[in-house]
């Protein structure tokens, strides 16, 4: 009688071991990738600095000109820009701003990557095409429900969930407006190609808000 029972407690044991493992599983935070090794990790190049965060960010006299820089540490552009145009586009696109700005300040060409610190560097980015943005997603526009209605192929972004888990306001937009770090997360975060924040497969990015 003794073994029988010593035997269930044991059977019950195990399972609630089982069980209790199942729900540390699901309760556990999804594995990430992050900038280091990523194709923004310049701690390797050579500048002066193994840091992986410097090239960007400082935390004493930092930039603050442009809105939403994160204790900005790299050369502003201040190149004009030709921005995207389309007689099917609805939305109002001006000069890049906020979080675009930064990124075009690597990525225009006409800064180099290694200026930040107070340097003036000498290594030209070619990855982006310059100040013409007539051929690339247009960034720096306020994408609202107003839009989204007016358009009639766009999601609400204040209903429309994206695989991240909250809908594309909450998700991808910086202050209501689509920036590059709409679709790009620069500290590749997600371990995505192009350090996408949602992957491109079967066009699930471009789908998040297009509704086609």
């Amino acid at each position: 009688m003794i073994f029988v029972v010593k035997n269930i407690y044991n059977k019950l044991a195990h399972f609630e071991c089982a069980v209790l493992f199942f729900f540390l599983m699901l309760a556990a935070p999804v594995l990430r990738a992050d900038i280091t090794g990523s194709a923004h990790d310049f701690s390797a190049r050579g500048w002066g600095t193994g840091n992986v965060c410097t090239v960007c960010h400082t935390p004493h006299n930092s930039n603050t000109t442009v809105r939403n820089s994160p204790l900005w540490n790299h050369t502003i552009t201040v190149a004009t820009f030709t921005p995207y145009s389309s007689t099917t586009l609805n939305a109002t696109v001006g000069q890049p701003d906020g979080v675009s700005k930064l990124c075009l300040s690597c990525h225009d060409g006409t800064v180099a990557v290694d200026s930040f610190g107070g340097r003036v560097g000498s290594v030209i980015s070619h990855g982006f095409g310059g100040t013409n943005l007539r051929h690339h997603h247009p960034v720096s526009f306020v994408y609202d429900s107003a839009l989204a209605a007016e358009d009639g192929e766009l999601h609400d972004p204040t209903t429309q969930v994206t695989a991240l888990g909250g809908t594309i306001a909450h998700d991808l937009l910086v202050g209501g407006k689509l920036e590059c770090s709409s679709c790009h997360d620069v500290h590749n975060t997600y371990n995505n190609r192009k350090l996408f924040k949602i992957s491109d497969q079967r066009s699930a990015l471009c789908l998040t808000c297009h509704d086609m």
